[in-house]
């Protein structure tokens, strides 16, 4: 079936967009591409059995080495989710039906080798380098988006939550996570209760290169596409956060956060090596 859409991420100056036409489209396809971050929901709930569906989805989800490097917790407790908000300085997250933490878990793997007999704190053991670290943080990523699609695909809004590690120790006391655990990103789920529109995507020159970095078909292609991104971020995107806040071009919000980091965020690296990960290995 060859149909022609509107790309998100080809929104162009005055409005105007470029239309493409593509030889393959279906819901998955439609689902990924109007994807939108919702942070209102309702206070309806969530059924078991769509429950049950969104955290299969997960499961079936791409995993490294087929480890199966990474596990959740649903988040039940009203007090619990209290406290993930006020980690988060976001009061939505404990307002969502639905609240999951993914974990980049070696834990379970490592009690499986102990089991069979392995020394866990021999220096021939290996779940708890650098690089068992990075795959089964890759592995809760993937999860935790699996989840999200199928979410959205059910008609549900989500918001991925970077924000709930801004306390990482404080996380890890309150879900008493033990060595070889570690919070990655969280994940609420409900139904909508706003409709926020597509924020512009960079167009794919800016973004997806041919053989090596930064290049293009066309000379000079990449360069082109991210100035006029930066026209674009500057004339439609807004911060429904802070509807008050000048607007800015990508690049100047990008110089923003880059000299301006948050002072509540914590180094990450002593608090991954105090969960056993050694990233020196």
């Amino acid at each position: 079936m060859t149909t022609s859409i509107q790309s998100p991420g080809e929104a162009g100056k005055g409005g105007e967009s470029a239309e493409y036409e593509r030889t393959v489209r279906n819901r998955t396809i439609d689902t990924l591409l109007n994807r939108r971050t919702i942070r209102s929901f309702t206070d309806e709930a969530i059924d078991p059995a769509t429950v049950a569906v969104l955290e299969e989805t997960a499961q079936h989800a791409a995993t490294s080495r087929y480890f199966n490097e990474w596990s959740a917790i649903r988040i039940t407790d009203s007090d619990k989710a209290r406290a993930i908000a006020d980690m988060a300085h976001q009061d939505y997250v404990s307002q969502a039906p639905l609240l999951y933490i993914f974990l980049a878990d070696q834990r379970r793997n490592a009690d499986l080798a102990r089991q069979e007999g392995v020394d866990i704190d021999a220096d021939t053991f290996v779940l708890n380098t650098g690089y068992a670290f990075l795959q089964s943080q890759n592995d809760a990523v993937l999860a935790l988006h699996a989840m999200e699609t199928a979410a959205n695909s059910l008609g549900l809004g989500s918001v991925i939550l970077g924000s709930v590690i801004n306390d990482v120790e404080g996380l890890i006391d309150l879900l008493d996570l033990p060595r070889l655990v570690y919070p990655v990103l969280g994940l609420a789920i409900g139904h909508p209760d706003q409709d926020p529109p597509l924020k512009p995507r960079m167009p794919r020159a800016a973004q997806i290169f041919l053989n090596s970095y930064g290049q293009s078909e066309r000379p000079g292609e990449a360069e082109r596409a991210l100035k006029d991104f930066d026209e674009t971020v500057r004339l439609y995107y807004r911060d429904l956060r802070q509807l008050d806040a000048p607007r800015k071009a990508f690049s100047q919000i990008m110089a923003d956060k880059s000299c301006n980091p948050k002072g509540d965020h914590e180094p990450m690296l002593p608090s991954i090596q105090a969960q056993g990960f050694d990233m020196n290995r």
